[in-house]
């Protein structure tokens, strides 16, 4: 039995999810802010990571958000800012994602939600997404402090799914996530939603390359 390890923010999740409310108070600017708010997001858990001073996702997402409100001069007030961190816990599932994940989960495949997100914020995203039944359990790299791509989360979702690396895949929109999982000996598919998307040019490939979940199934089924 295959062992699937999704990533829930980017992969799942639309991060861009909150454009809509973010246009209330930057307007024509939502888009850029909304990608150097989760640049700086993803950014200071890499930083957090390697200097060892822990702090959980969501206070790297609030922390991101005041940096790309100053970066923007959009001057938020605290009520604000909380409102956008409401909608974030709230972001919805890309298009076909919750038929397409349950066709994996009878397919003789066991998926888990991997993610740098904390437990209680995945699981509130997976239920608001209606896709929650469809995972045998949420890892996070909460248990451990670091964030993925280090080789101890691996190790640690590996122990709690009972499995091993060559059993498993990675399935993730960021390719840090792909080069991660494969470094420690998993295979890995990359979700590339957009032609601009581009892979890291490091020498490690994904062991296959889907546009989405609907791919996915086909490819990794076959």
């Amino acid at each position: 039995m295959t062992t699937l390890a999704f990533d829930v923010y980017g992969t799942l999740i639309d991060t861009h999810g909150v454009i809509d409310a973010l246009q209330e108070f930057v307007g024509p600017q939502a888009a850029a802010f909304s990608q150097t708010w989760r640049d700086k997001q993803l950014e200071y858990s890499f930083r957090r990571g390697l200097m060892r001073n822990s702090a959980t996702f969501p206070v790297c997402t609030s922390e991101a958000l005041d940096y790309t409100c100053a970066s923007f001069n959009a001057t938020l007030t605290s009520e604000e800012k909380q409102k956008l961190l409401g909608v974030y816990r709230l972001l919805p599932a890309f298009p076909n994602v919750e038929p397409r994940l349950t066709e994996l989960a009878v397919a003789n495949h066991r998926l888990y939600a991997f993610s740098n997100g904390t437990v209680n914020a995945v699981e509130t995203l997976l239920k608001t997404a209606g896709i929650r039944e469809a995972f045998v359990d949420i890892v996070s790299v909460d248990e451990l402090e670091p964030f993925k791509p280090n080789p101890a989360v691996h190790a640690n979702f590996l122990r709690r799914a009972g499995t091993t690396s060559s059993d498993s895949w990675m399935i993730s929109g960021n390719p840090f996530d792909v080069i991660g999982a494969i470094s420690v000996g998993m295979k890995a598919a990359w979700v590339k939603r957009s032609p601009e998307m581009i892979f890291d040019p490091w020498g490690i490939e994904p062991t296959i390359t889907v546009e989405n979940i609907a791919e996915l199934v086909e490819r990794i089924t076959e």
